[in-house]
Order: structure tokens, then C-alpha cells, then sequence
């Protein structure tokens, strides 16, 4: 596209758009690493050299603006490219979660109306068991890590490094309006096909300049900076990784993308790397905790924020004991995600250790241009007096304008001016968001609400708990009663009784951390507890096997 000739006198009308996070990095940082594992390394300017052979490449392949292509990879410099490369040149770039049934990711490929897959060949046979049922994909190229694409029965593909290989580092990027959509990926709900979410190139551009507001400036723990390493733990088919590698591009950080998660790989490349910022959901770290090799590596200089559900105190407490610095976080698919953050405001900095800990496994206060409420079932904002619970309801410019091709999702998503998250919890006198529970895993006993998110938290502080879930369970007299789903330590395994959990759990509600309605009367052992395709326990699961 050539570039437009302005008149004397015509201002230049500048959009807030992908390509323009990539400036500062080359003046500040052009030399600073961009690592993969232990296969690769090269610099921000191999970087923007690639974004242009990577956009030259796909524009050959014969993709144009408007068109969806869908990426299958581990997170990696190759996931970095596409996260610019794709919405660049105008196209839509959709983050494939893997991890989902092949019936699901046939839809949400389909759903989509993907013309091009880029895969890794590890996911081939994925593609390879939906291929017939796929109605628009036209392109495939195939990411072969050793160099070579395998006899596959998909015909012929392209290999992502020889693309790269025989196009021009040279590529004009247009200046695309800023509302031109940028992304789009899927996400499950407990019934029904997975929804379509997407994002504009102006929405990620101010997801990506409130989160560096938020966790740059100021004083508090948590602190994401130019000098800082960067790994996420977090997928990047996942919402973008939590749009945390604009962030580290557009501040010119090492980044480093670790491929598959791997307990002992991660800490060591965190070791080797000299990693002090990641971001993860509470069971990625709490397989880091308890694999042999924390033993052997200083996490004391890294700094983790926690999401995608409720950080536990117990394993807070276990992080903070190896030296790492942890914060909560909280936002959803449709939130694109950040929305509120766990860091302590300057005042509270400080305050006794466990006070300051309970700040920081909180939910948060929302980050700059994020607005946070709870209203009640009319949709009256609740007091924030720390008491007065209701659902989550925000507003910020990134947030989803709607579910792909749903209408009818899309009203019960938004309604009177407010994104409804689905979520219960309240805000205290500081600010403080606490998620409490979703709504649909609220456990009604007797006429009174218990917290899973609650009972998990308190039952996560006794020393022989691994992990715990809590579902509700019919009961003849109280309507619902709460069932705790319990995994314990190795070493402690055969040695404690339901009888010593529950007695853990009264002591709690007599010191006030629970109402003694809530204490539990059931404690169910078990070797593992289901999770979803991000990480998250799976009460959906859970509830067909106990309830």
C-alpha cells in the first residue's frame, strides 16, 4: 500500500495501531536479547527484520486484510512475530488454544472463517484428524523445529523458516484504521460451543499502555521495567499471554520464550536467563514449588503475578518463603484481560509481612482507564464497604465488543452500559476488588452464600495441602452443602484424616476467616484434580463425578 501524500496544511491523523509499539525498542534496546528455550537468540532488530519477512511471506501465500489465520505453537520468538506480523499487514490473527477436544478446535477454526493455519508439526496430527471437517482454511504452513516437514495428509505445506528465508526483511506496513480487528481466539464456558472474542488494533495499544502505567510507575511491588527479563507462564494462545508481550516489546525487555512447560526446563531457564518477571495461573506455580529442582535455584529476584483464579495464601506464602515477590491480578478472555492488579499502594508498603501478603492475594484495585463495580441483581453499584457482594460488572476501552457471530451471548455479556463478568465479590474502603466466587459455583446453604473460593483459600493454609476444590452437593436439610476435593503433599499422604481437615477448618471459622455455616463436613482425597485447558480446576468436571 503506498503511503498516502499529505496536502500543506493536512494534519497526519495518527492511529493508535500494532506497528507503532515496535518503534521505541529499536531507538532504546535494538541489541537486547529475544530468547527461545536453548535453540535460539537474536535481537530486537532480528526481530523487526523478521516481522517484515513474515508479513512478506504471508502476503505472497496470498493473504489479505480481512483475512483470519490461525496459529498451533508453544510460545516462542515465532509466536512473537505473528502476534505483530498478522494484524500488521491487516489480517486477523487467531490464537489457537491446543489444548482443547479436536471437535472444539474444528469449530472454533471454522467459526472463525480461518483461510491459513501456521502449526507447529508436534500439533500435525491435531490437524491431521480434523482436516476433512475443515470448511475454509486454504493455506497450511507447518513450523518444523528440526528443519523438515513430515510425510503429513494434509498435501503440500509451507515451511515457516524457508519462508522466511526467501522473502524481503522490507515490508510496508500500513497505517490501518485503528478500530481494524487485530485478534480473535476462543474461550469455554460450562455449556455450549467455545465464543468468539476479538480486539482491535486501538484496544490492544491501550491494554498494552495501562498495563505498562500500572505495573512501571509506580511505587509498589510487582514492578515490570525496561531492565527487567521477561518470561511468560501464562500460554500465548491464552489472551494474548496477557498482552504482557506488547508490553515487553514496546519497553524493549529481554523476553524469554520457554516452548513447552516443563517444570525443571523453566527454572532453569529462569536460573540461566536470569528471569525476575512472569506471569502464570496458581497451579504453573505451584508445579514449579514443588518440583525437586526449586531446591537448587535462587528464585529470590523474580517478581510473579498471578491469575485466571484466586491466588491461595497458602501458596502465596510458600512463594514468598523461596524469596519470589507475588501479586494477584484479575481479568477474563473478554477483558483482553488486565483489569484490576494486587499491588500494595505506596502507603501500605510498610505494613507487618502477613498483613501486606493478605493486599497482595487480593483481586486488586483497577489498573488506569479500568472501572470496576458491584452491583446488586437490579443493577445498583454497591457500596464499597468491603461487606455489600454482587457481581462484577467493568468498563474500560479494551474490552470486547461483542462474541463473535452471538448475539444472544453478546446481550447477556453487556447490558446497561456494563460488561457482566459472571463473577461475585465485593470492593472494599480502599478500592480492593475480592472476587468471592462465580456464580455458578456459589455453594447456597441453609439461605446463605459459602465462598469455594473461600473455603480453597483457608483449607490452601494447612501444611499437608497440595491443592484443594470446593463444589456444592445436594443436601436433604440444607438445600446444598459444601464438598471439598482435597490433594495432599507426598509426604504427608495416609497421614491426615478428614477429621484433622475439618477441625483446621472450624479453628478458621472461630477466628473469623469463615462463617461457621461454611465449615465443610466432607474431605475427599484424591491424586489429582481435573484442570481446564488454561490451568484453571475444573469444577464442571468435578461436579459430574462427586455430584
Amino acid at each position: 500500500m503506498a503511503e498516502k501524500i499529505y496536502q500543506p496544511g493536512e494534519n497526519y491523523d495518527y492511529p493508535l495501531i500494532l506497528k507503532k509499539l515496535l518503534k521505541d525498542s529499536l531507538i532504546k534496546s535494538p541489541d537486547r536479547e529475544i530468547v527461545y528455550g536453548d535453540r535460539h537468540r537474536y535481537t530486537y532488530r532480528d526481530l523487526n527484520q523478521r516481522i517484515g519477512k513474515l508479513a512478506n511471506g504471508l502476503t505472497e501465500l496470498g493473504v489479505t486484510a480481512g483475512d483470519t489465520i490461525a496459529v498451533f505453537d508453544y510460545d516462542s520468538h515465532r509466536y512473537l512475530e505473528c502476534f505483530f506480523a498478522v494484524p500488521m499487514i491487516g489480517a486477523v490473527l487467531q490464537t489457537v488454544n491446543w489444548r482443547l477436544s479436536a471437535g472444539q478446535i474444528s469449530y472454533t477454526v471454522n467459526h472463525a472463517e480461518a483461510k491459513m493455519i501456521i502449526i507447529n508439526a508436534d500439533f500435525l496430527p491435531v490437524l491431521e484428524d480434523i482436516w476433512d471437517k475443515l470448511e475454509t482454511v486454504k493455506t497450511v504452513v507447518v513450523i518444523a523445529e528440526n528443519g523438515t516437514i513430515t510425510d503429513t495428509k494434509i498435501g503440500p505445506a509451507a515451511e515457516f523458516e524457508g519462508l522466511m528465508q526467501s522473502s524481503s526483511a522490507s515490508f510496508e506496513f500500513p497505517d490501518l484504521d485503528e478500530n481494524t480487528k487485530a485478534t480473535t481466539f476462543y474461550t469455554t464456558g460450562t455449556t455450549g460451543n467455545p465464543k468468539g472474542v476479538h480486539f482491535t488494533h486501538r484496544q490492544l495499544v491501550l491494554h498494552t499502555l495501562a498495563v505498562a502505567v500500572e505495573f512501571g510507575s509506580f511505587h509498589t511491588t510487582g514492578r515490570f521495567r525496561s531492565n527487567d527479563v521477561y518470561m511468560p507462564l501464562t500460554p500465548m494462545f491464552h489472551v494474548h499471554a496477557w498482552g504482557f508481550p506488547y508490553v515487553a516489546t514496546l519497553l524493549g525487555a529481554k523476553q524469554i520464550y520457554p516452548g513447552q512447560y516443563e517444570p525443571e526446563k523453566l527454572l532453569r531457564l529462569i536460573e540461566k536467563e536470569k528471569v525476575t518477571f512472569s506471569h502464570c495461573v496458581p497451579t504453573i506455580l505451584q508445579m514449579l514449588l514443588t518440583s525437586p529442582t526449586v531446591k537448587e535455584v535462587d528464585l529470590s529476584n523474580w517478581k510473579v503475578v498471578i491469575g485466571g483464579a484466586r491466588l491461595p495464601k497458602g501458596l502465596a506464602k510458600a512463594a514468598r518463603d523461596l524469596g519470589i515477590e507475588i501479586n494477584a491480578g484479575y481479568g477474563m478472555s473478554e477483558t483482553g484481560p488486565v483489569m484490576t492488579a494486587a499491588t500494595p499502594r505506596e502507603d501500605m508498603l510498610d505494613w507487618e509481612e502477613d498483613k501486606l501478603l493478605d493486599i497482595t492475594i487480593k483481586t486488586g484495585k483497577p489498573i488506569p482507564l479500568a472501572e470496576v463495580e458491584v452491583v446488586d441483581a437490579d443493577g445498583n453499584i454497591l457500596p464499597h464497604d468491603g461487606v455489600s457482594t454482587g457481581e462484577v460488572v467493568m468498563r474500560s476501552p479494551w474490552l470486547t465488543q461483542n462474541y463473535f457471530k452471538a448475539q444472544d451471548k453478546t446481550e447477556e455479556l453487556w447490558r446497561n452500559g456494563w460488561m457482566h463478568s459472571g463473577d461475585v465479590g465485593y470492593i472494599n474502603e480502599d478500592g480492593y476488588l475480592q472476587i468471592t466466587d462465580r456464580i455458578k459455583d456459589v455453594i447456597k446453604s441453609g439461605g446463605e452464600w459459602v465462598s469455594s473460593l473461600d473455603l480453597e483459600n483457608l483449607l490452601s493454609q494447612h501444611e499437608a495441602v497440595l491443592e484443594s476444590a470446593a463444589i456444592g452437593v445436594p443436601d436433604e436439610k440444607w438445600g446444598e452443602r459444601p464438598l471439598m476435593i482435597v490433594t495432599l503433599k507426598p509426604e504427608f499422604e495416609g497421614h491426615v484424616s478428614e477429621e484433622e481437615l475439618k477441625a483446621f477448618m472450624k479453628k478458621g471459622s472461630e477466628e473469623g476467616k469463615l462463617p461457621k455455616y461454611g465449615v465443610p463436613d466432607r474431605y475427599v482425597f484424591t491424586d489429582a484434580i481435573p484442570k481446564t485447558s488454561v490451568g484453571k480446576l475444573d469444577k464442571k468436571v468435578l461436579r459430574k463425578q462427586y455430584v
